[in-house]
């Protein structure tokens, strides 16, 4: 009976031996299989590494095979275009020389054209010379026709400026159509033997001398205007001396008035009046006469305004020579 119920134990200090042995096997089974899938990992990425790197480098000793064969043909090209330098600047040469042999050849016919032209110009200078005293010559009487035209045409435009001008104003006044004079009459400006301005003739020269000058003092006539010449004149009653003394008063007088007490000019025509007004005195040498003959002495006792253009010398020795 006690035997029966008798367990069996294991004794303490005993171990299983083939249980252990089987235990390492096992992990060293499995250490093995981990290796051998590192191995076969790292031969994986090996060759990979490998098949890219071959691919790189055959690509690149593509593109060096390429480059290669382009820097050949480059080579190539650059041989052939230094052959056609080469080629060029013999060509160039050889121009070159031929210029230069036409040059000299030139030169020659140049050297003989001068010898030519130099005798042509002697020769044409002989008949220049008989030439030229003919042109200068008919130039000079064109300049002088020229200029006694224009003058002439100048002296008449004036004229007619003035006729017009003293019309419409209604002045007092007559103007010479021939010589340009302004006759005003005499007994408006002085009692007889009387150099003093009467106030009717004060008014009257208010009145004439400031449209006298806007004709005279126009710019087309600035460069022609030469003087304006006062003349006093007398009647026919004394002596030619005191005549001519009492002429040149009365003549003054009215100069005097115009600079220095006429009122409506400006300052500017008083100053170029101030250049080329001048008094002179006539004395009786030219009287007015009336129809049958006899001196009109009230008449005679007068002022005329006159104008002069430049160069009136200029212009007699022109008709002169015209004349000529």
């Amino acid at each position: 009976m006690s035997n029966r119920n008798t367990r069996y134990t294991r004794k303490p200090g005993r171990t299983d031996g083939g249980t252990s042995w089987i235990s390492y096997s096992d992990m060293m089974a499995a250490m093995l299989l981990v290796f051998v899938l590192l191995l076969c990992y790292n031969l994986y990425r090996y060759y990979t590494v490998f098949d890219i790197m071959s691919t790189e480098l055959q690509r690149q000793a593509t593109e060096l095979i390429d480059q290669g064969v382009l820097l050949d043909r480059q080579q190539m090209n650059l041989q052939a275009r230094e052959d056609e330098l080469l080629l060029t600047q013999h060509a160039l040469v050889t121009k070159q020389q031929e210029l230069e042999d036409s040059l000299e050849a030139l030169s020659e016919k140049e050297a003989e054209l001068v010898k030519t032209q130099a005798l042509l110009t002697i020769q044409q200078m002989d008949l220049d010379d008989s030439t030229l005293r003919l042109l200068q010559q008919q130039q000079l009487m064109d300049d002088q026709q020229l200029k006694l035209d224009t003058f002439l045409g100048v002296r008449t435009q004036i004229i007619q400026d003035l006729s017009q001008t003293f019309s419409q104003e209604s002045l007092r006044a007559s103007v010479d159509i021939t010589t340009g004079n302004i006759i005003v009459e005499s007994t408006v400006f002085f009692d007889t033997n009387r150099a003093d301005i009467k106030e009717s003739g004060r008014q009257l020269l208010n009145r004439f001398i400031p449209v006298y000058l806007n004709v005279l003092l126009r710019p087309e006539y600035s460069d022609y205007l030469g003087a304006i010449i006062v003349e006093g004149h007398t009647d026919t009653q004394g002596t030619y001396l005191s005549n001519l003394e009492l002429s040149q008063r009365r003549a003054l007088a009215v100069v005097t008035y115009c600079l220095n007490d006429m009122p409506g000019l400006s300052q500017g025509q008083r100053a170029a009046l101030e250049k080329i007004i001048s008094p002179t005195g006539r004395s009786y040498s030219s009287p007015i006469y009336n129809a049958d003959g006899t001196v009109n002495m009230e008449q005679s006792r007068r002022v005329e305004f006159k104008f002069s253009l430049k160069d009136t010398e200029m212009i007699e020795e022109i008709n002169r020579i015209l004349s000529q």
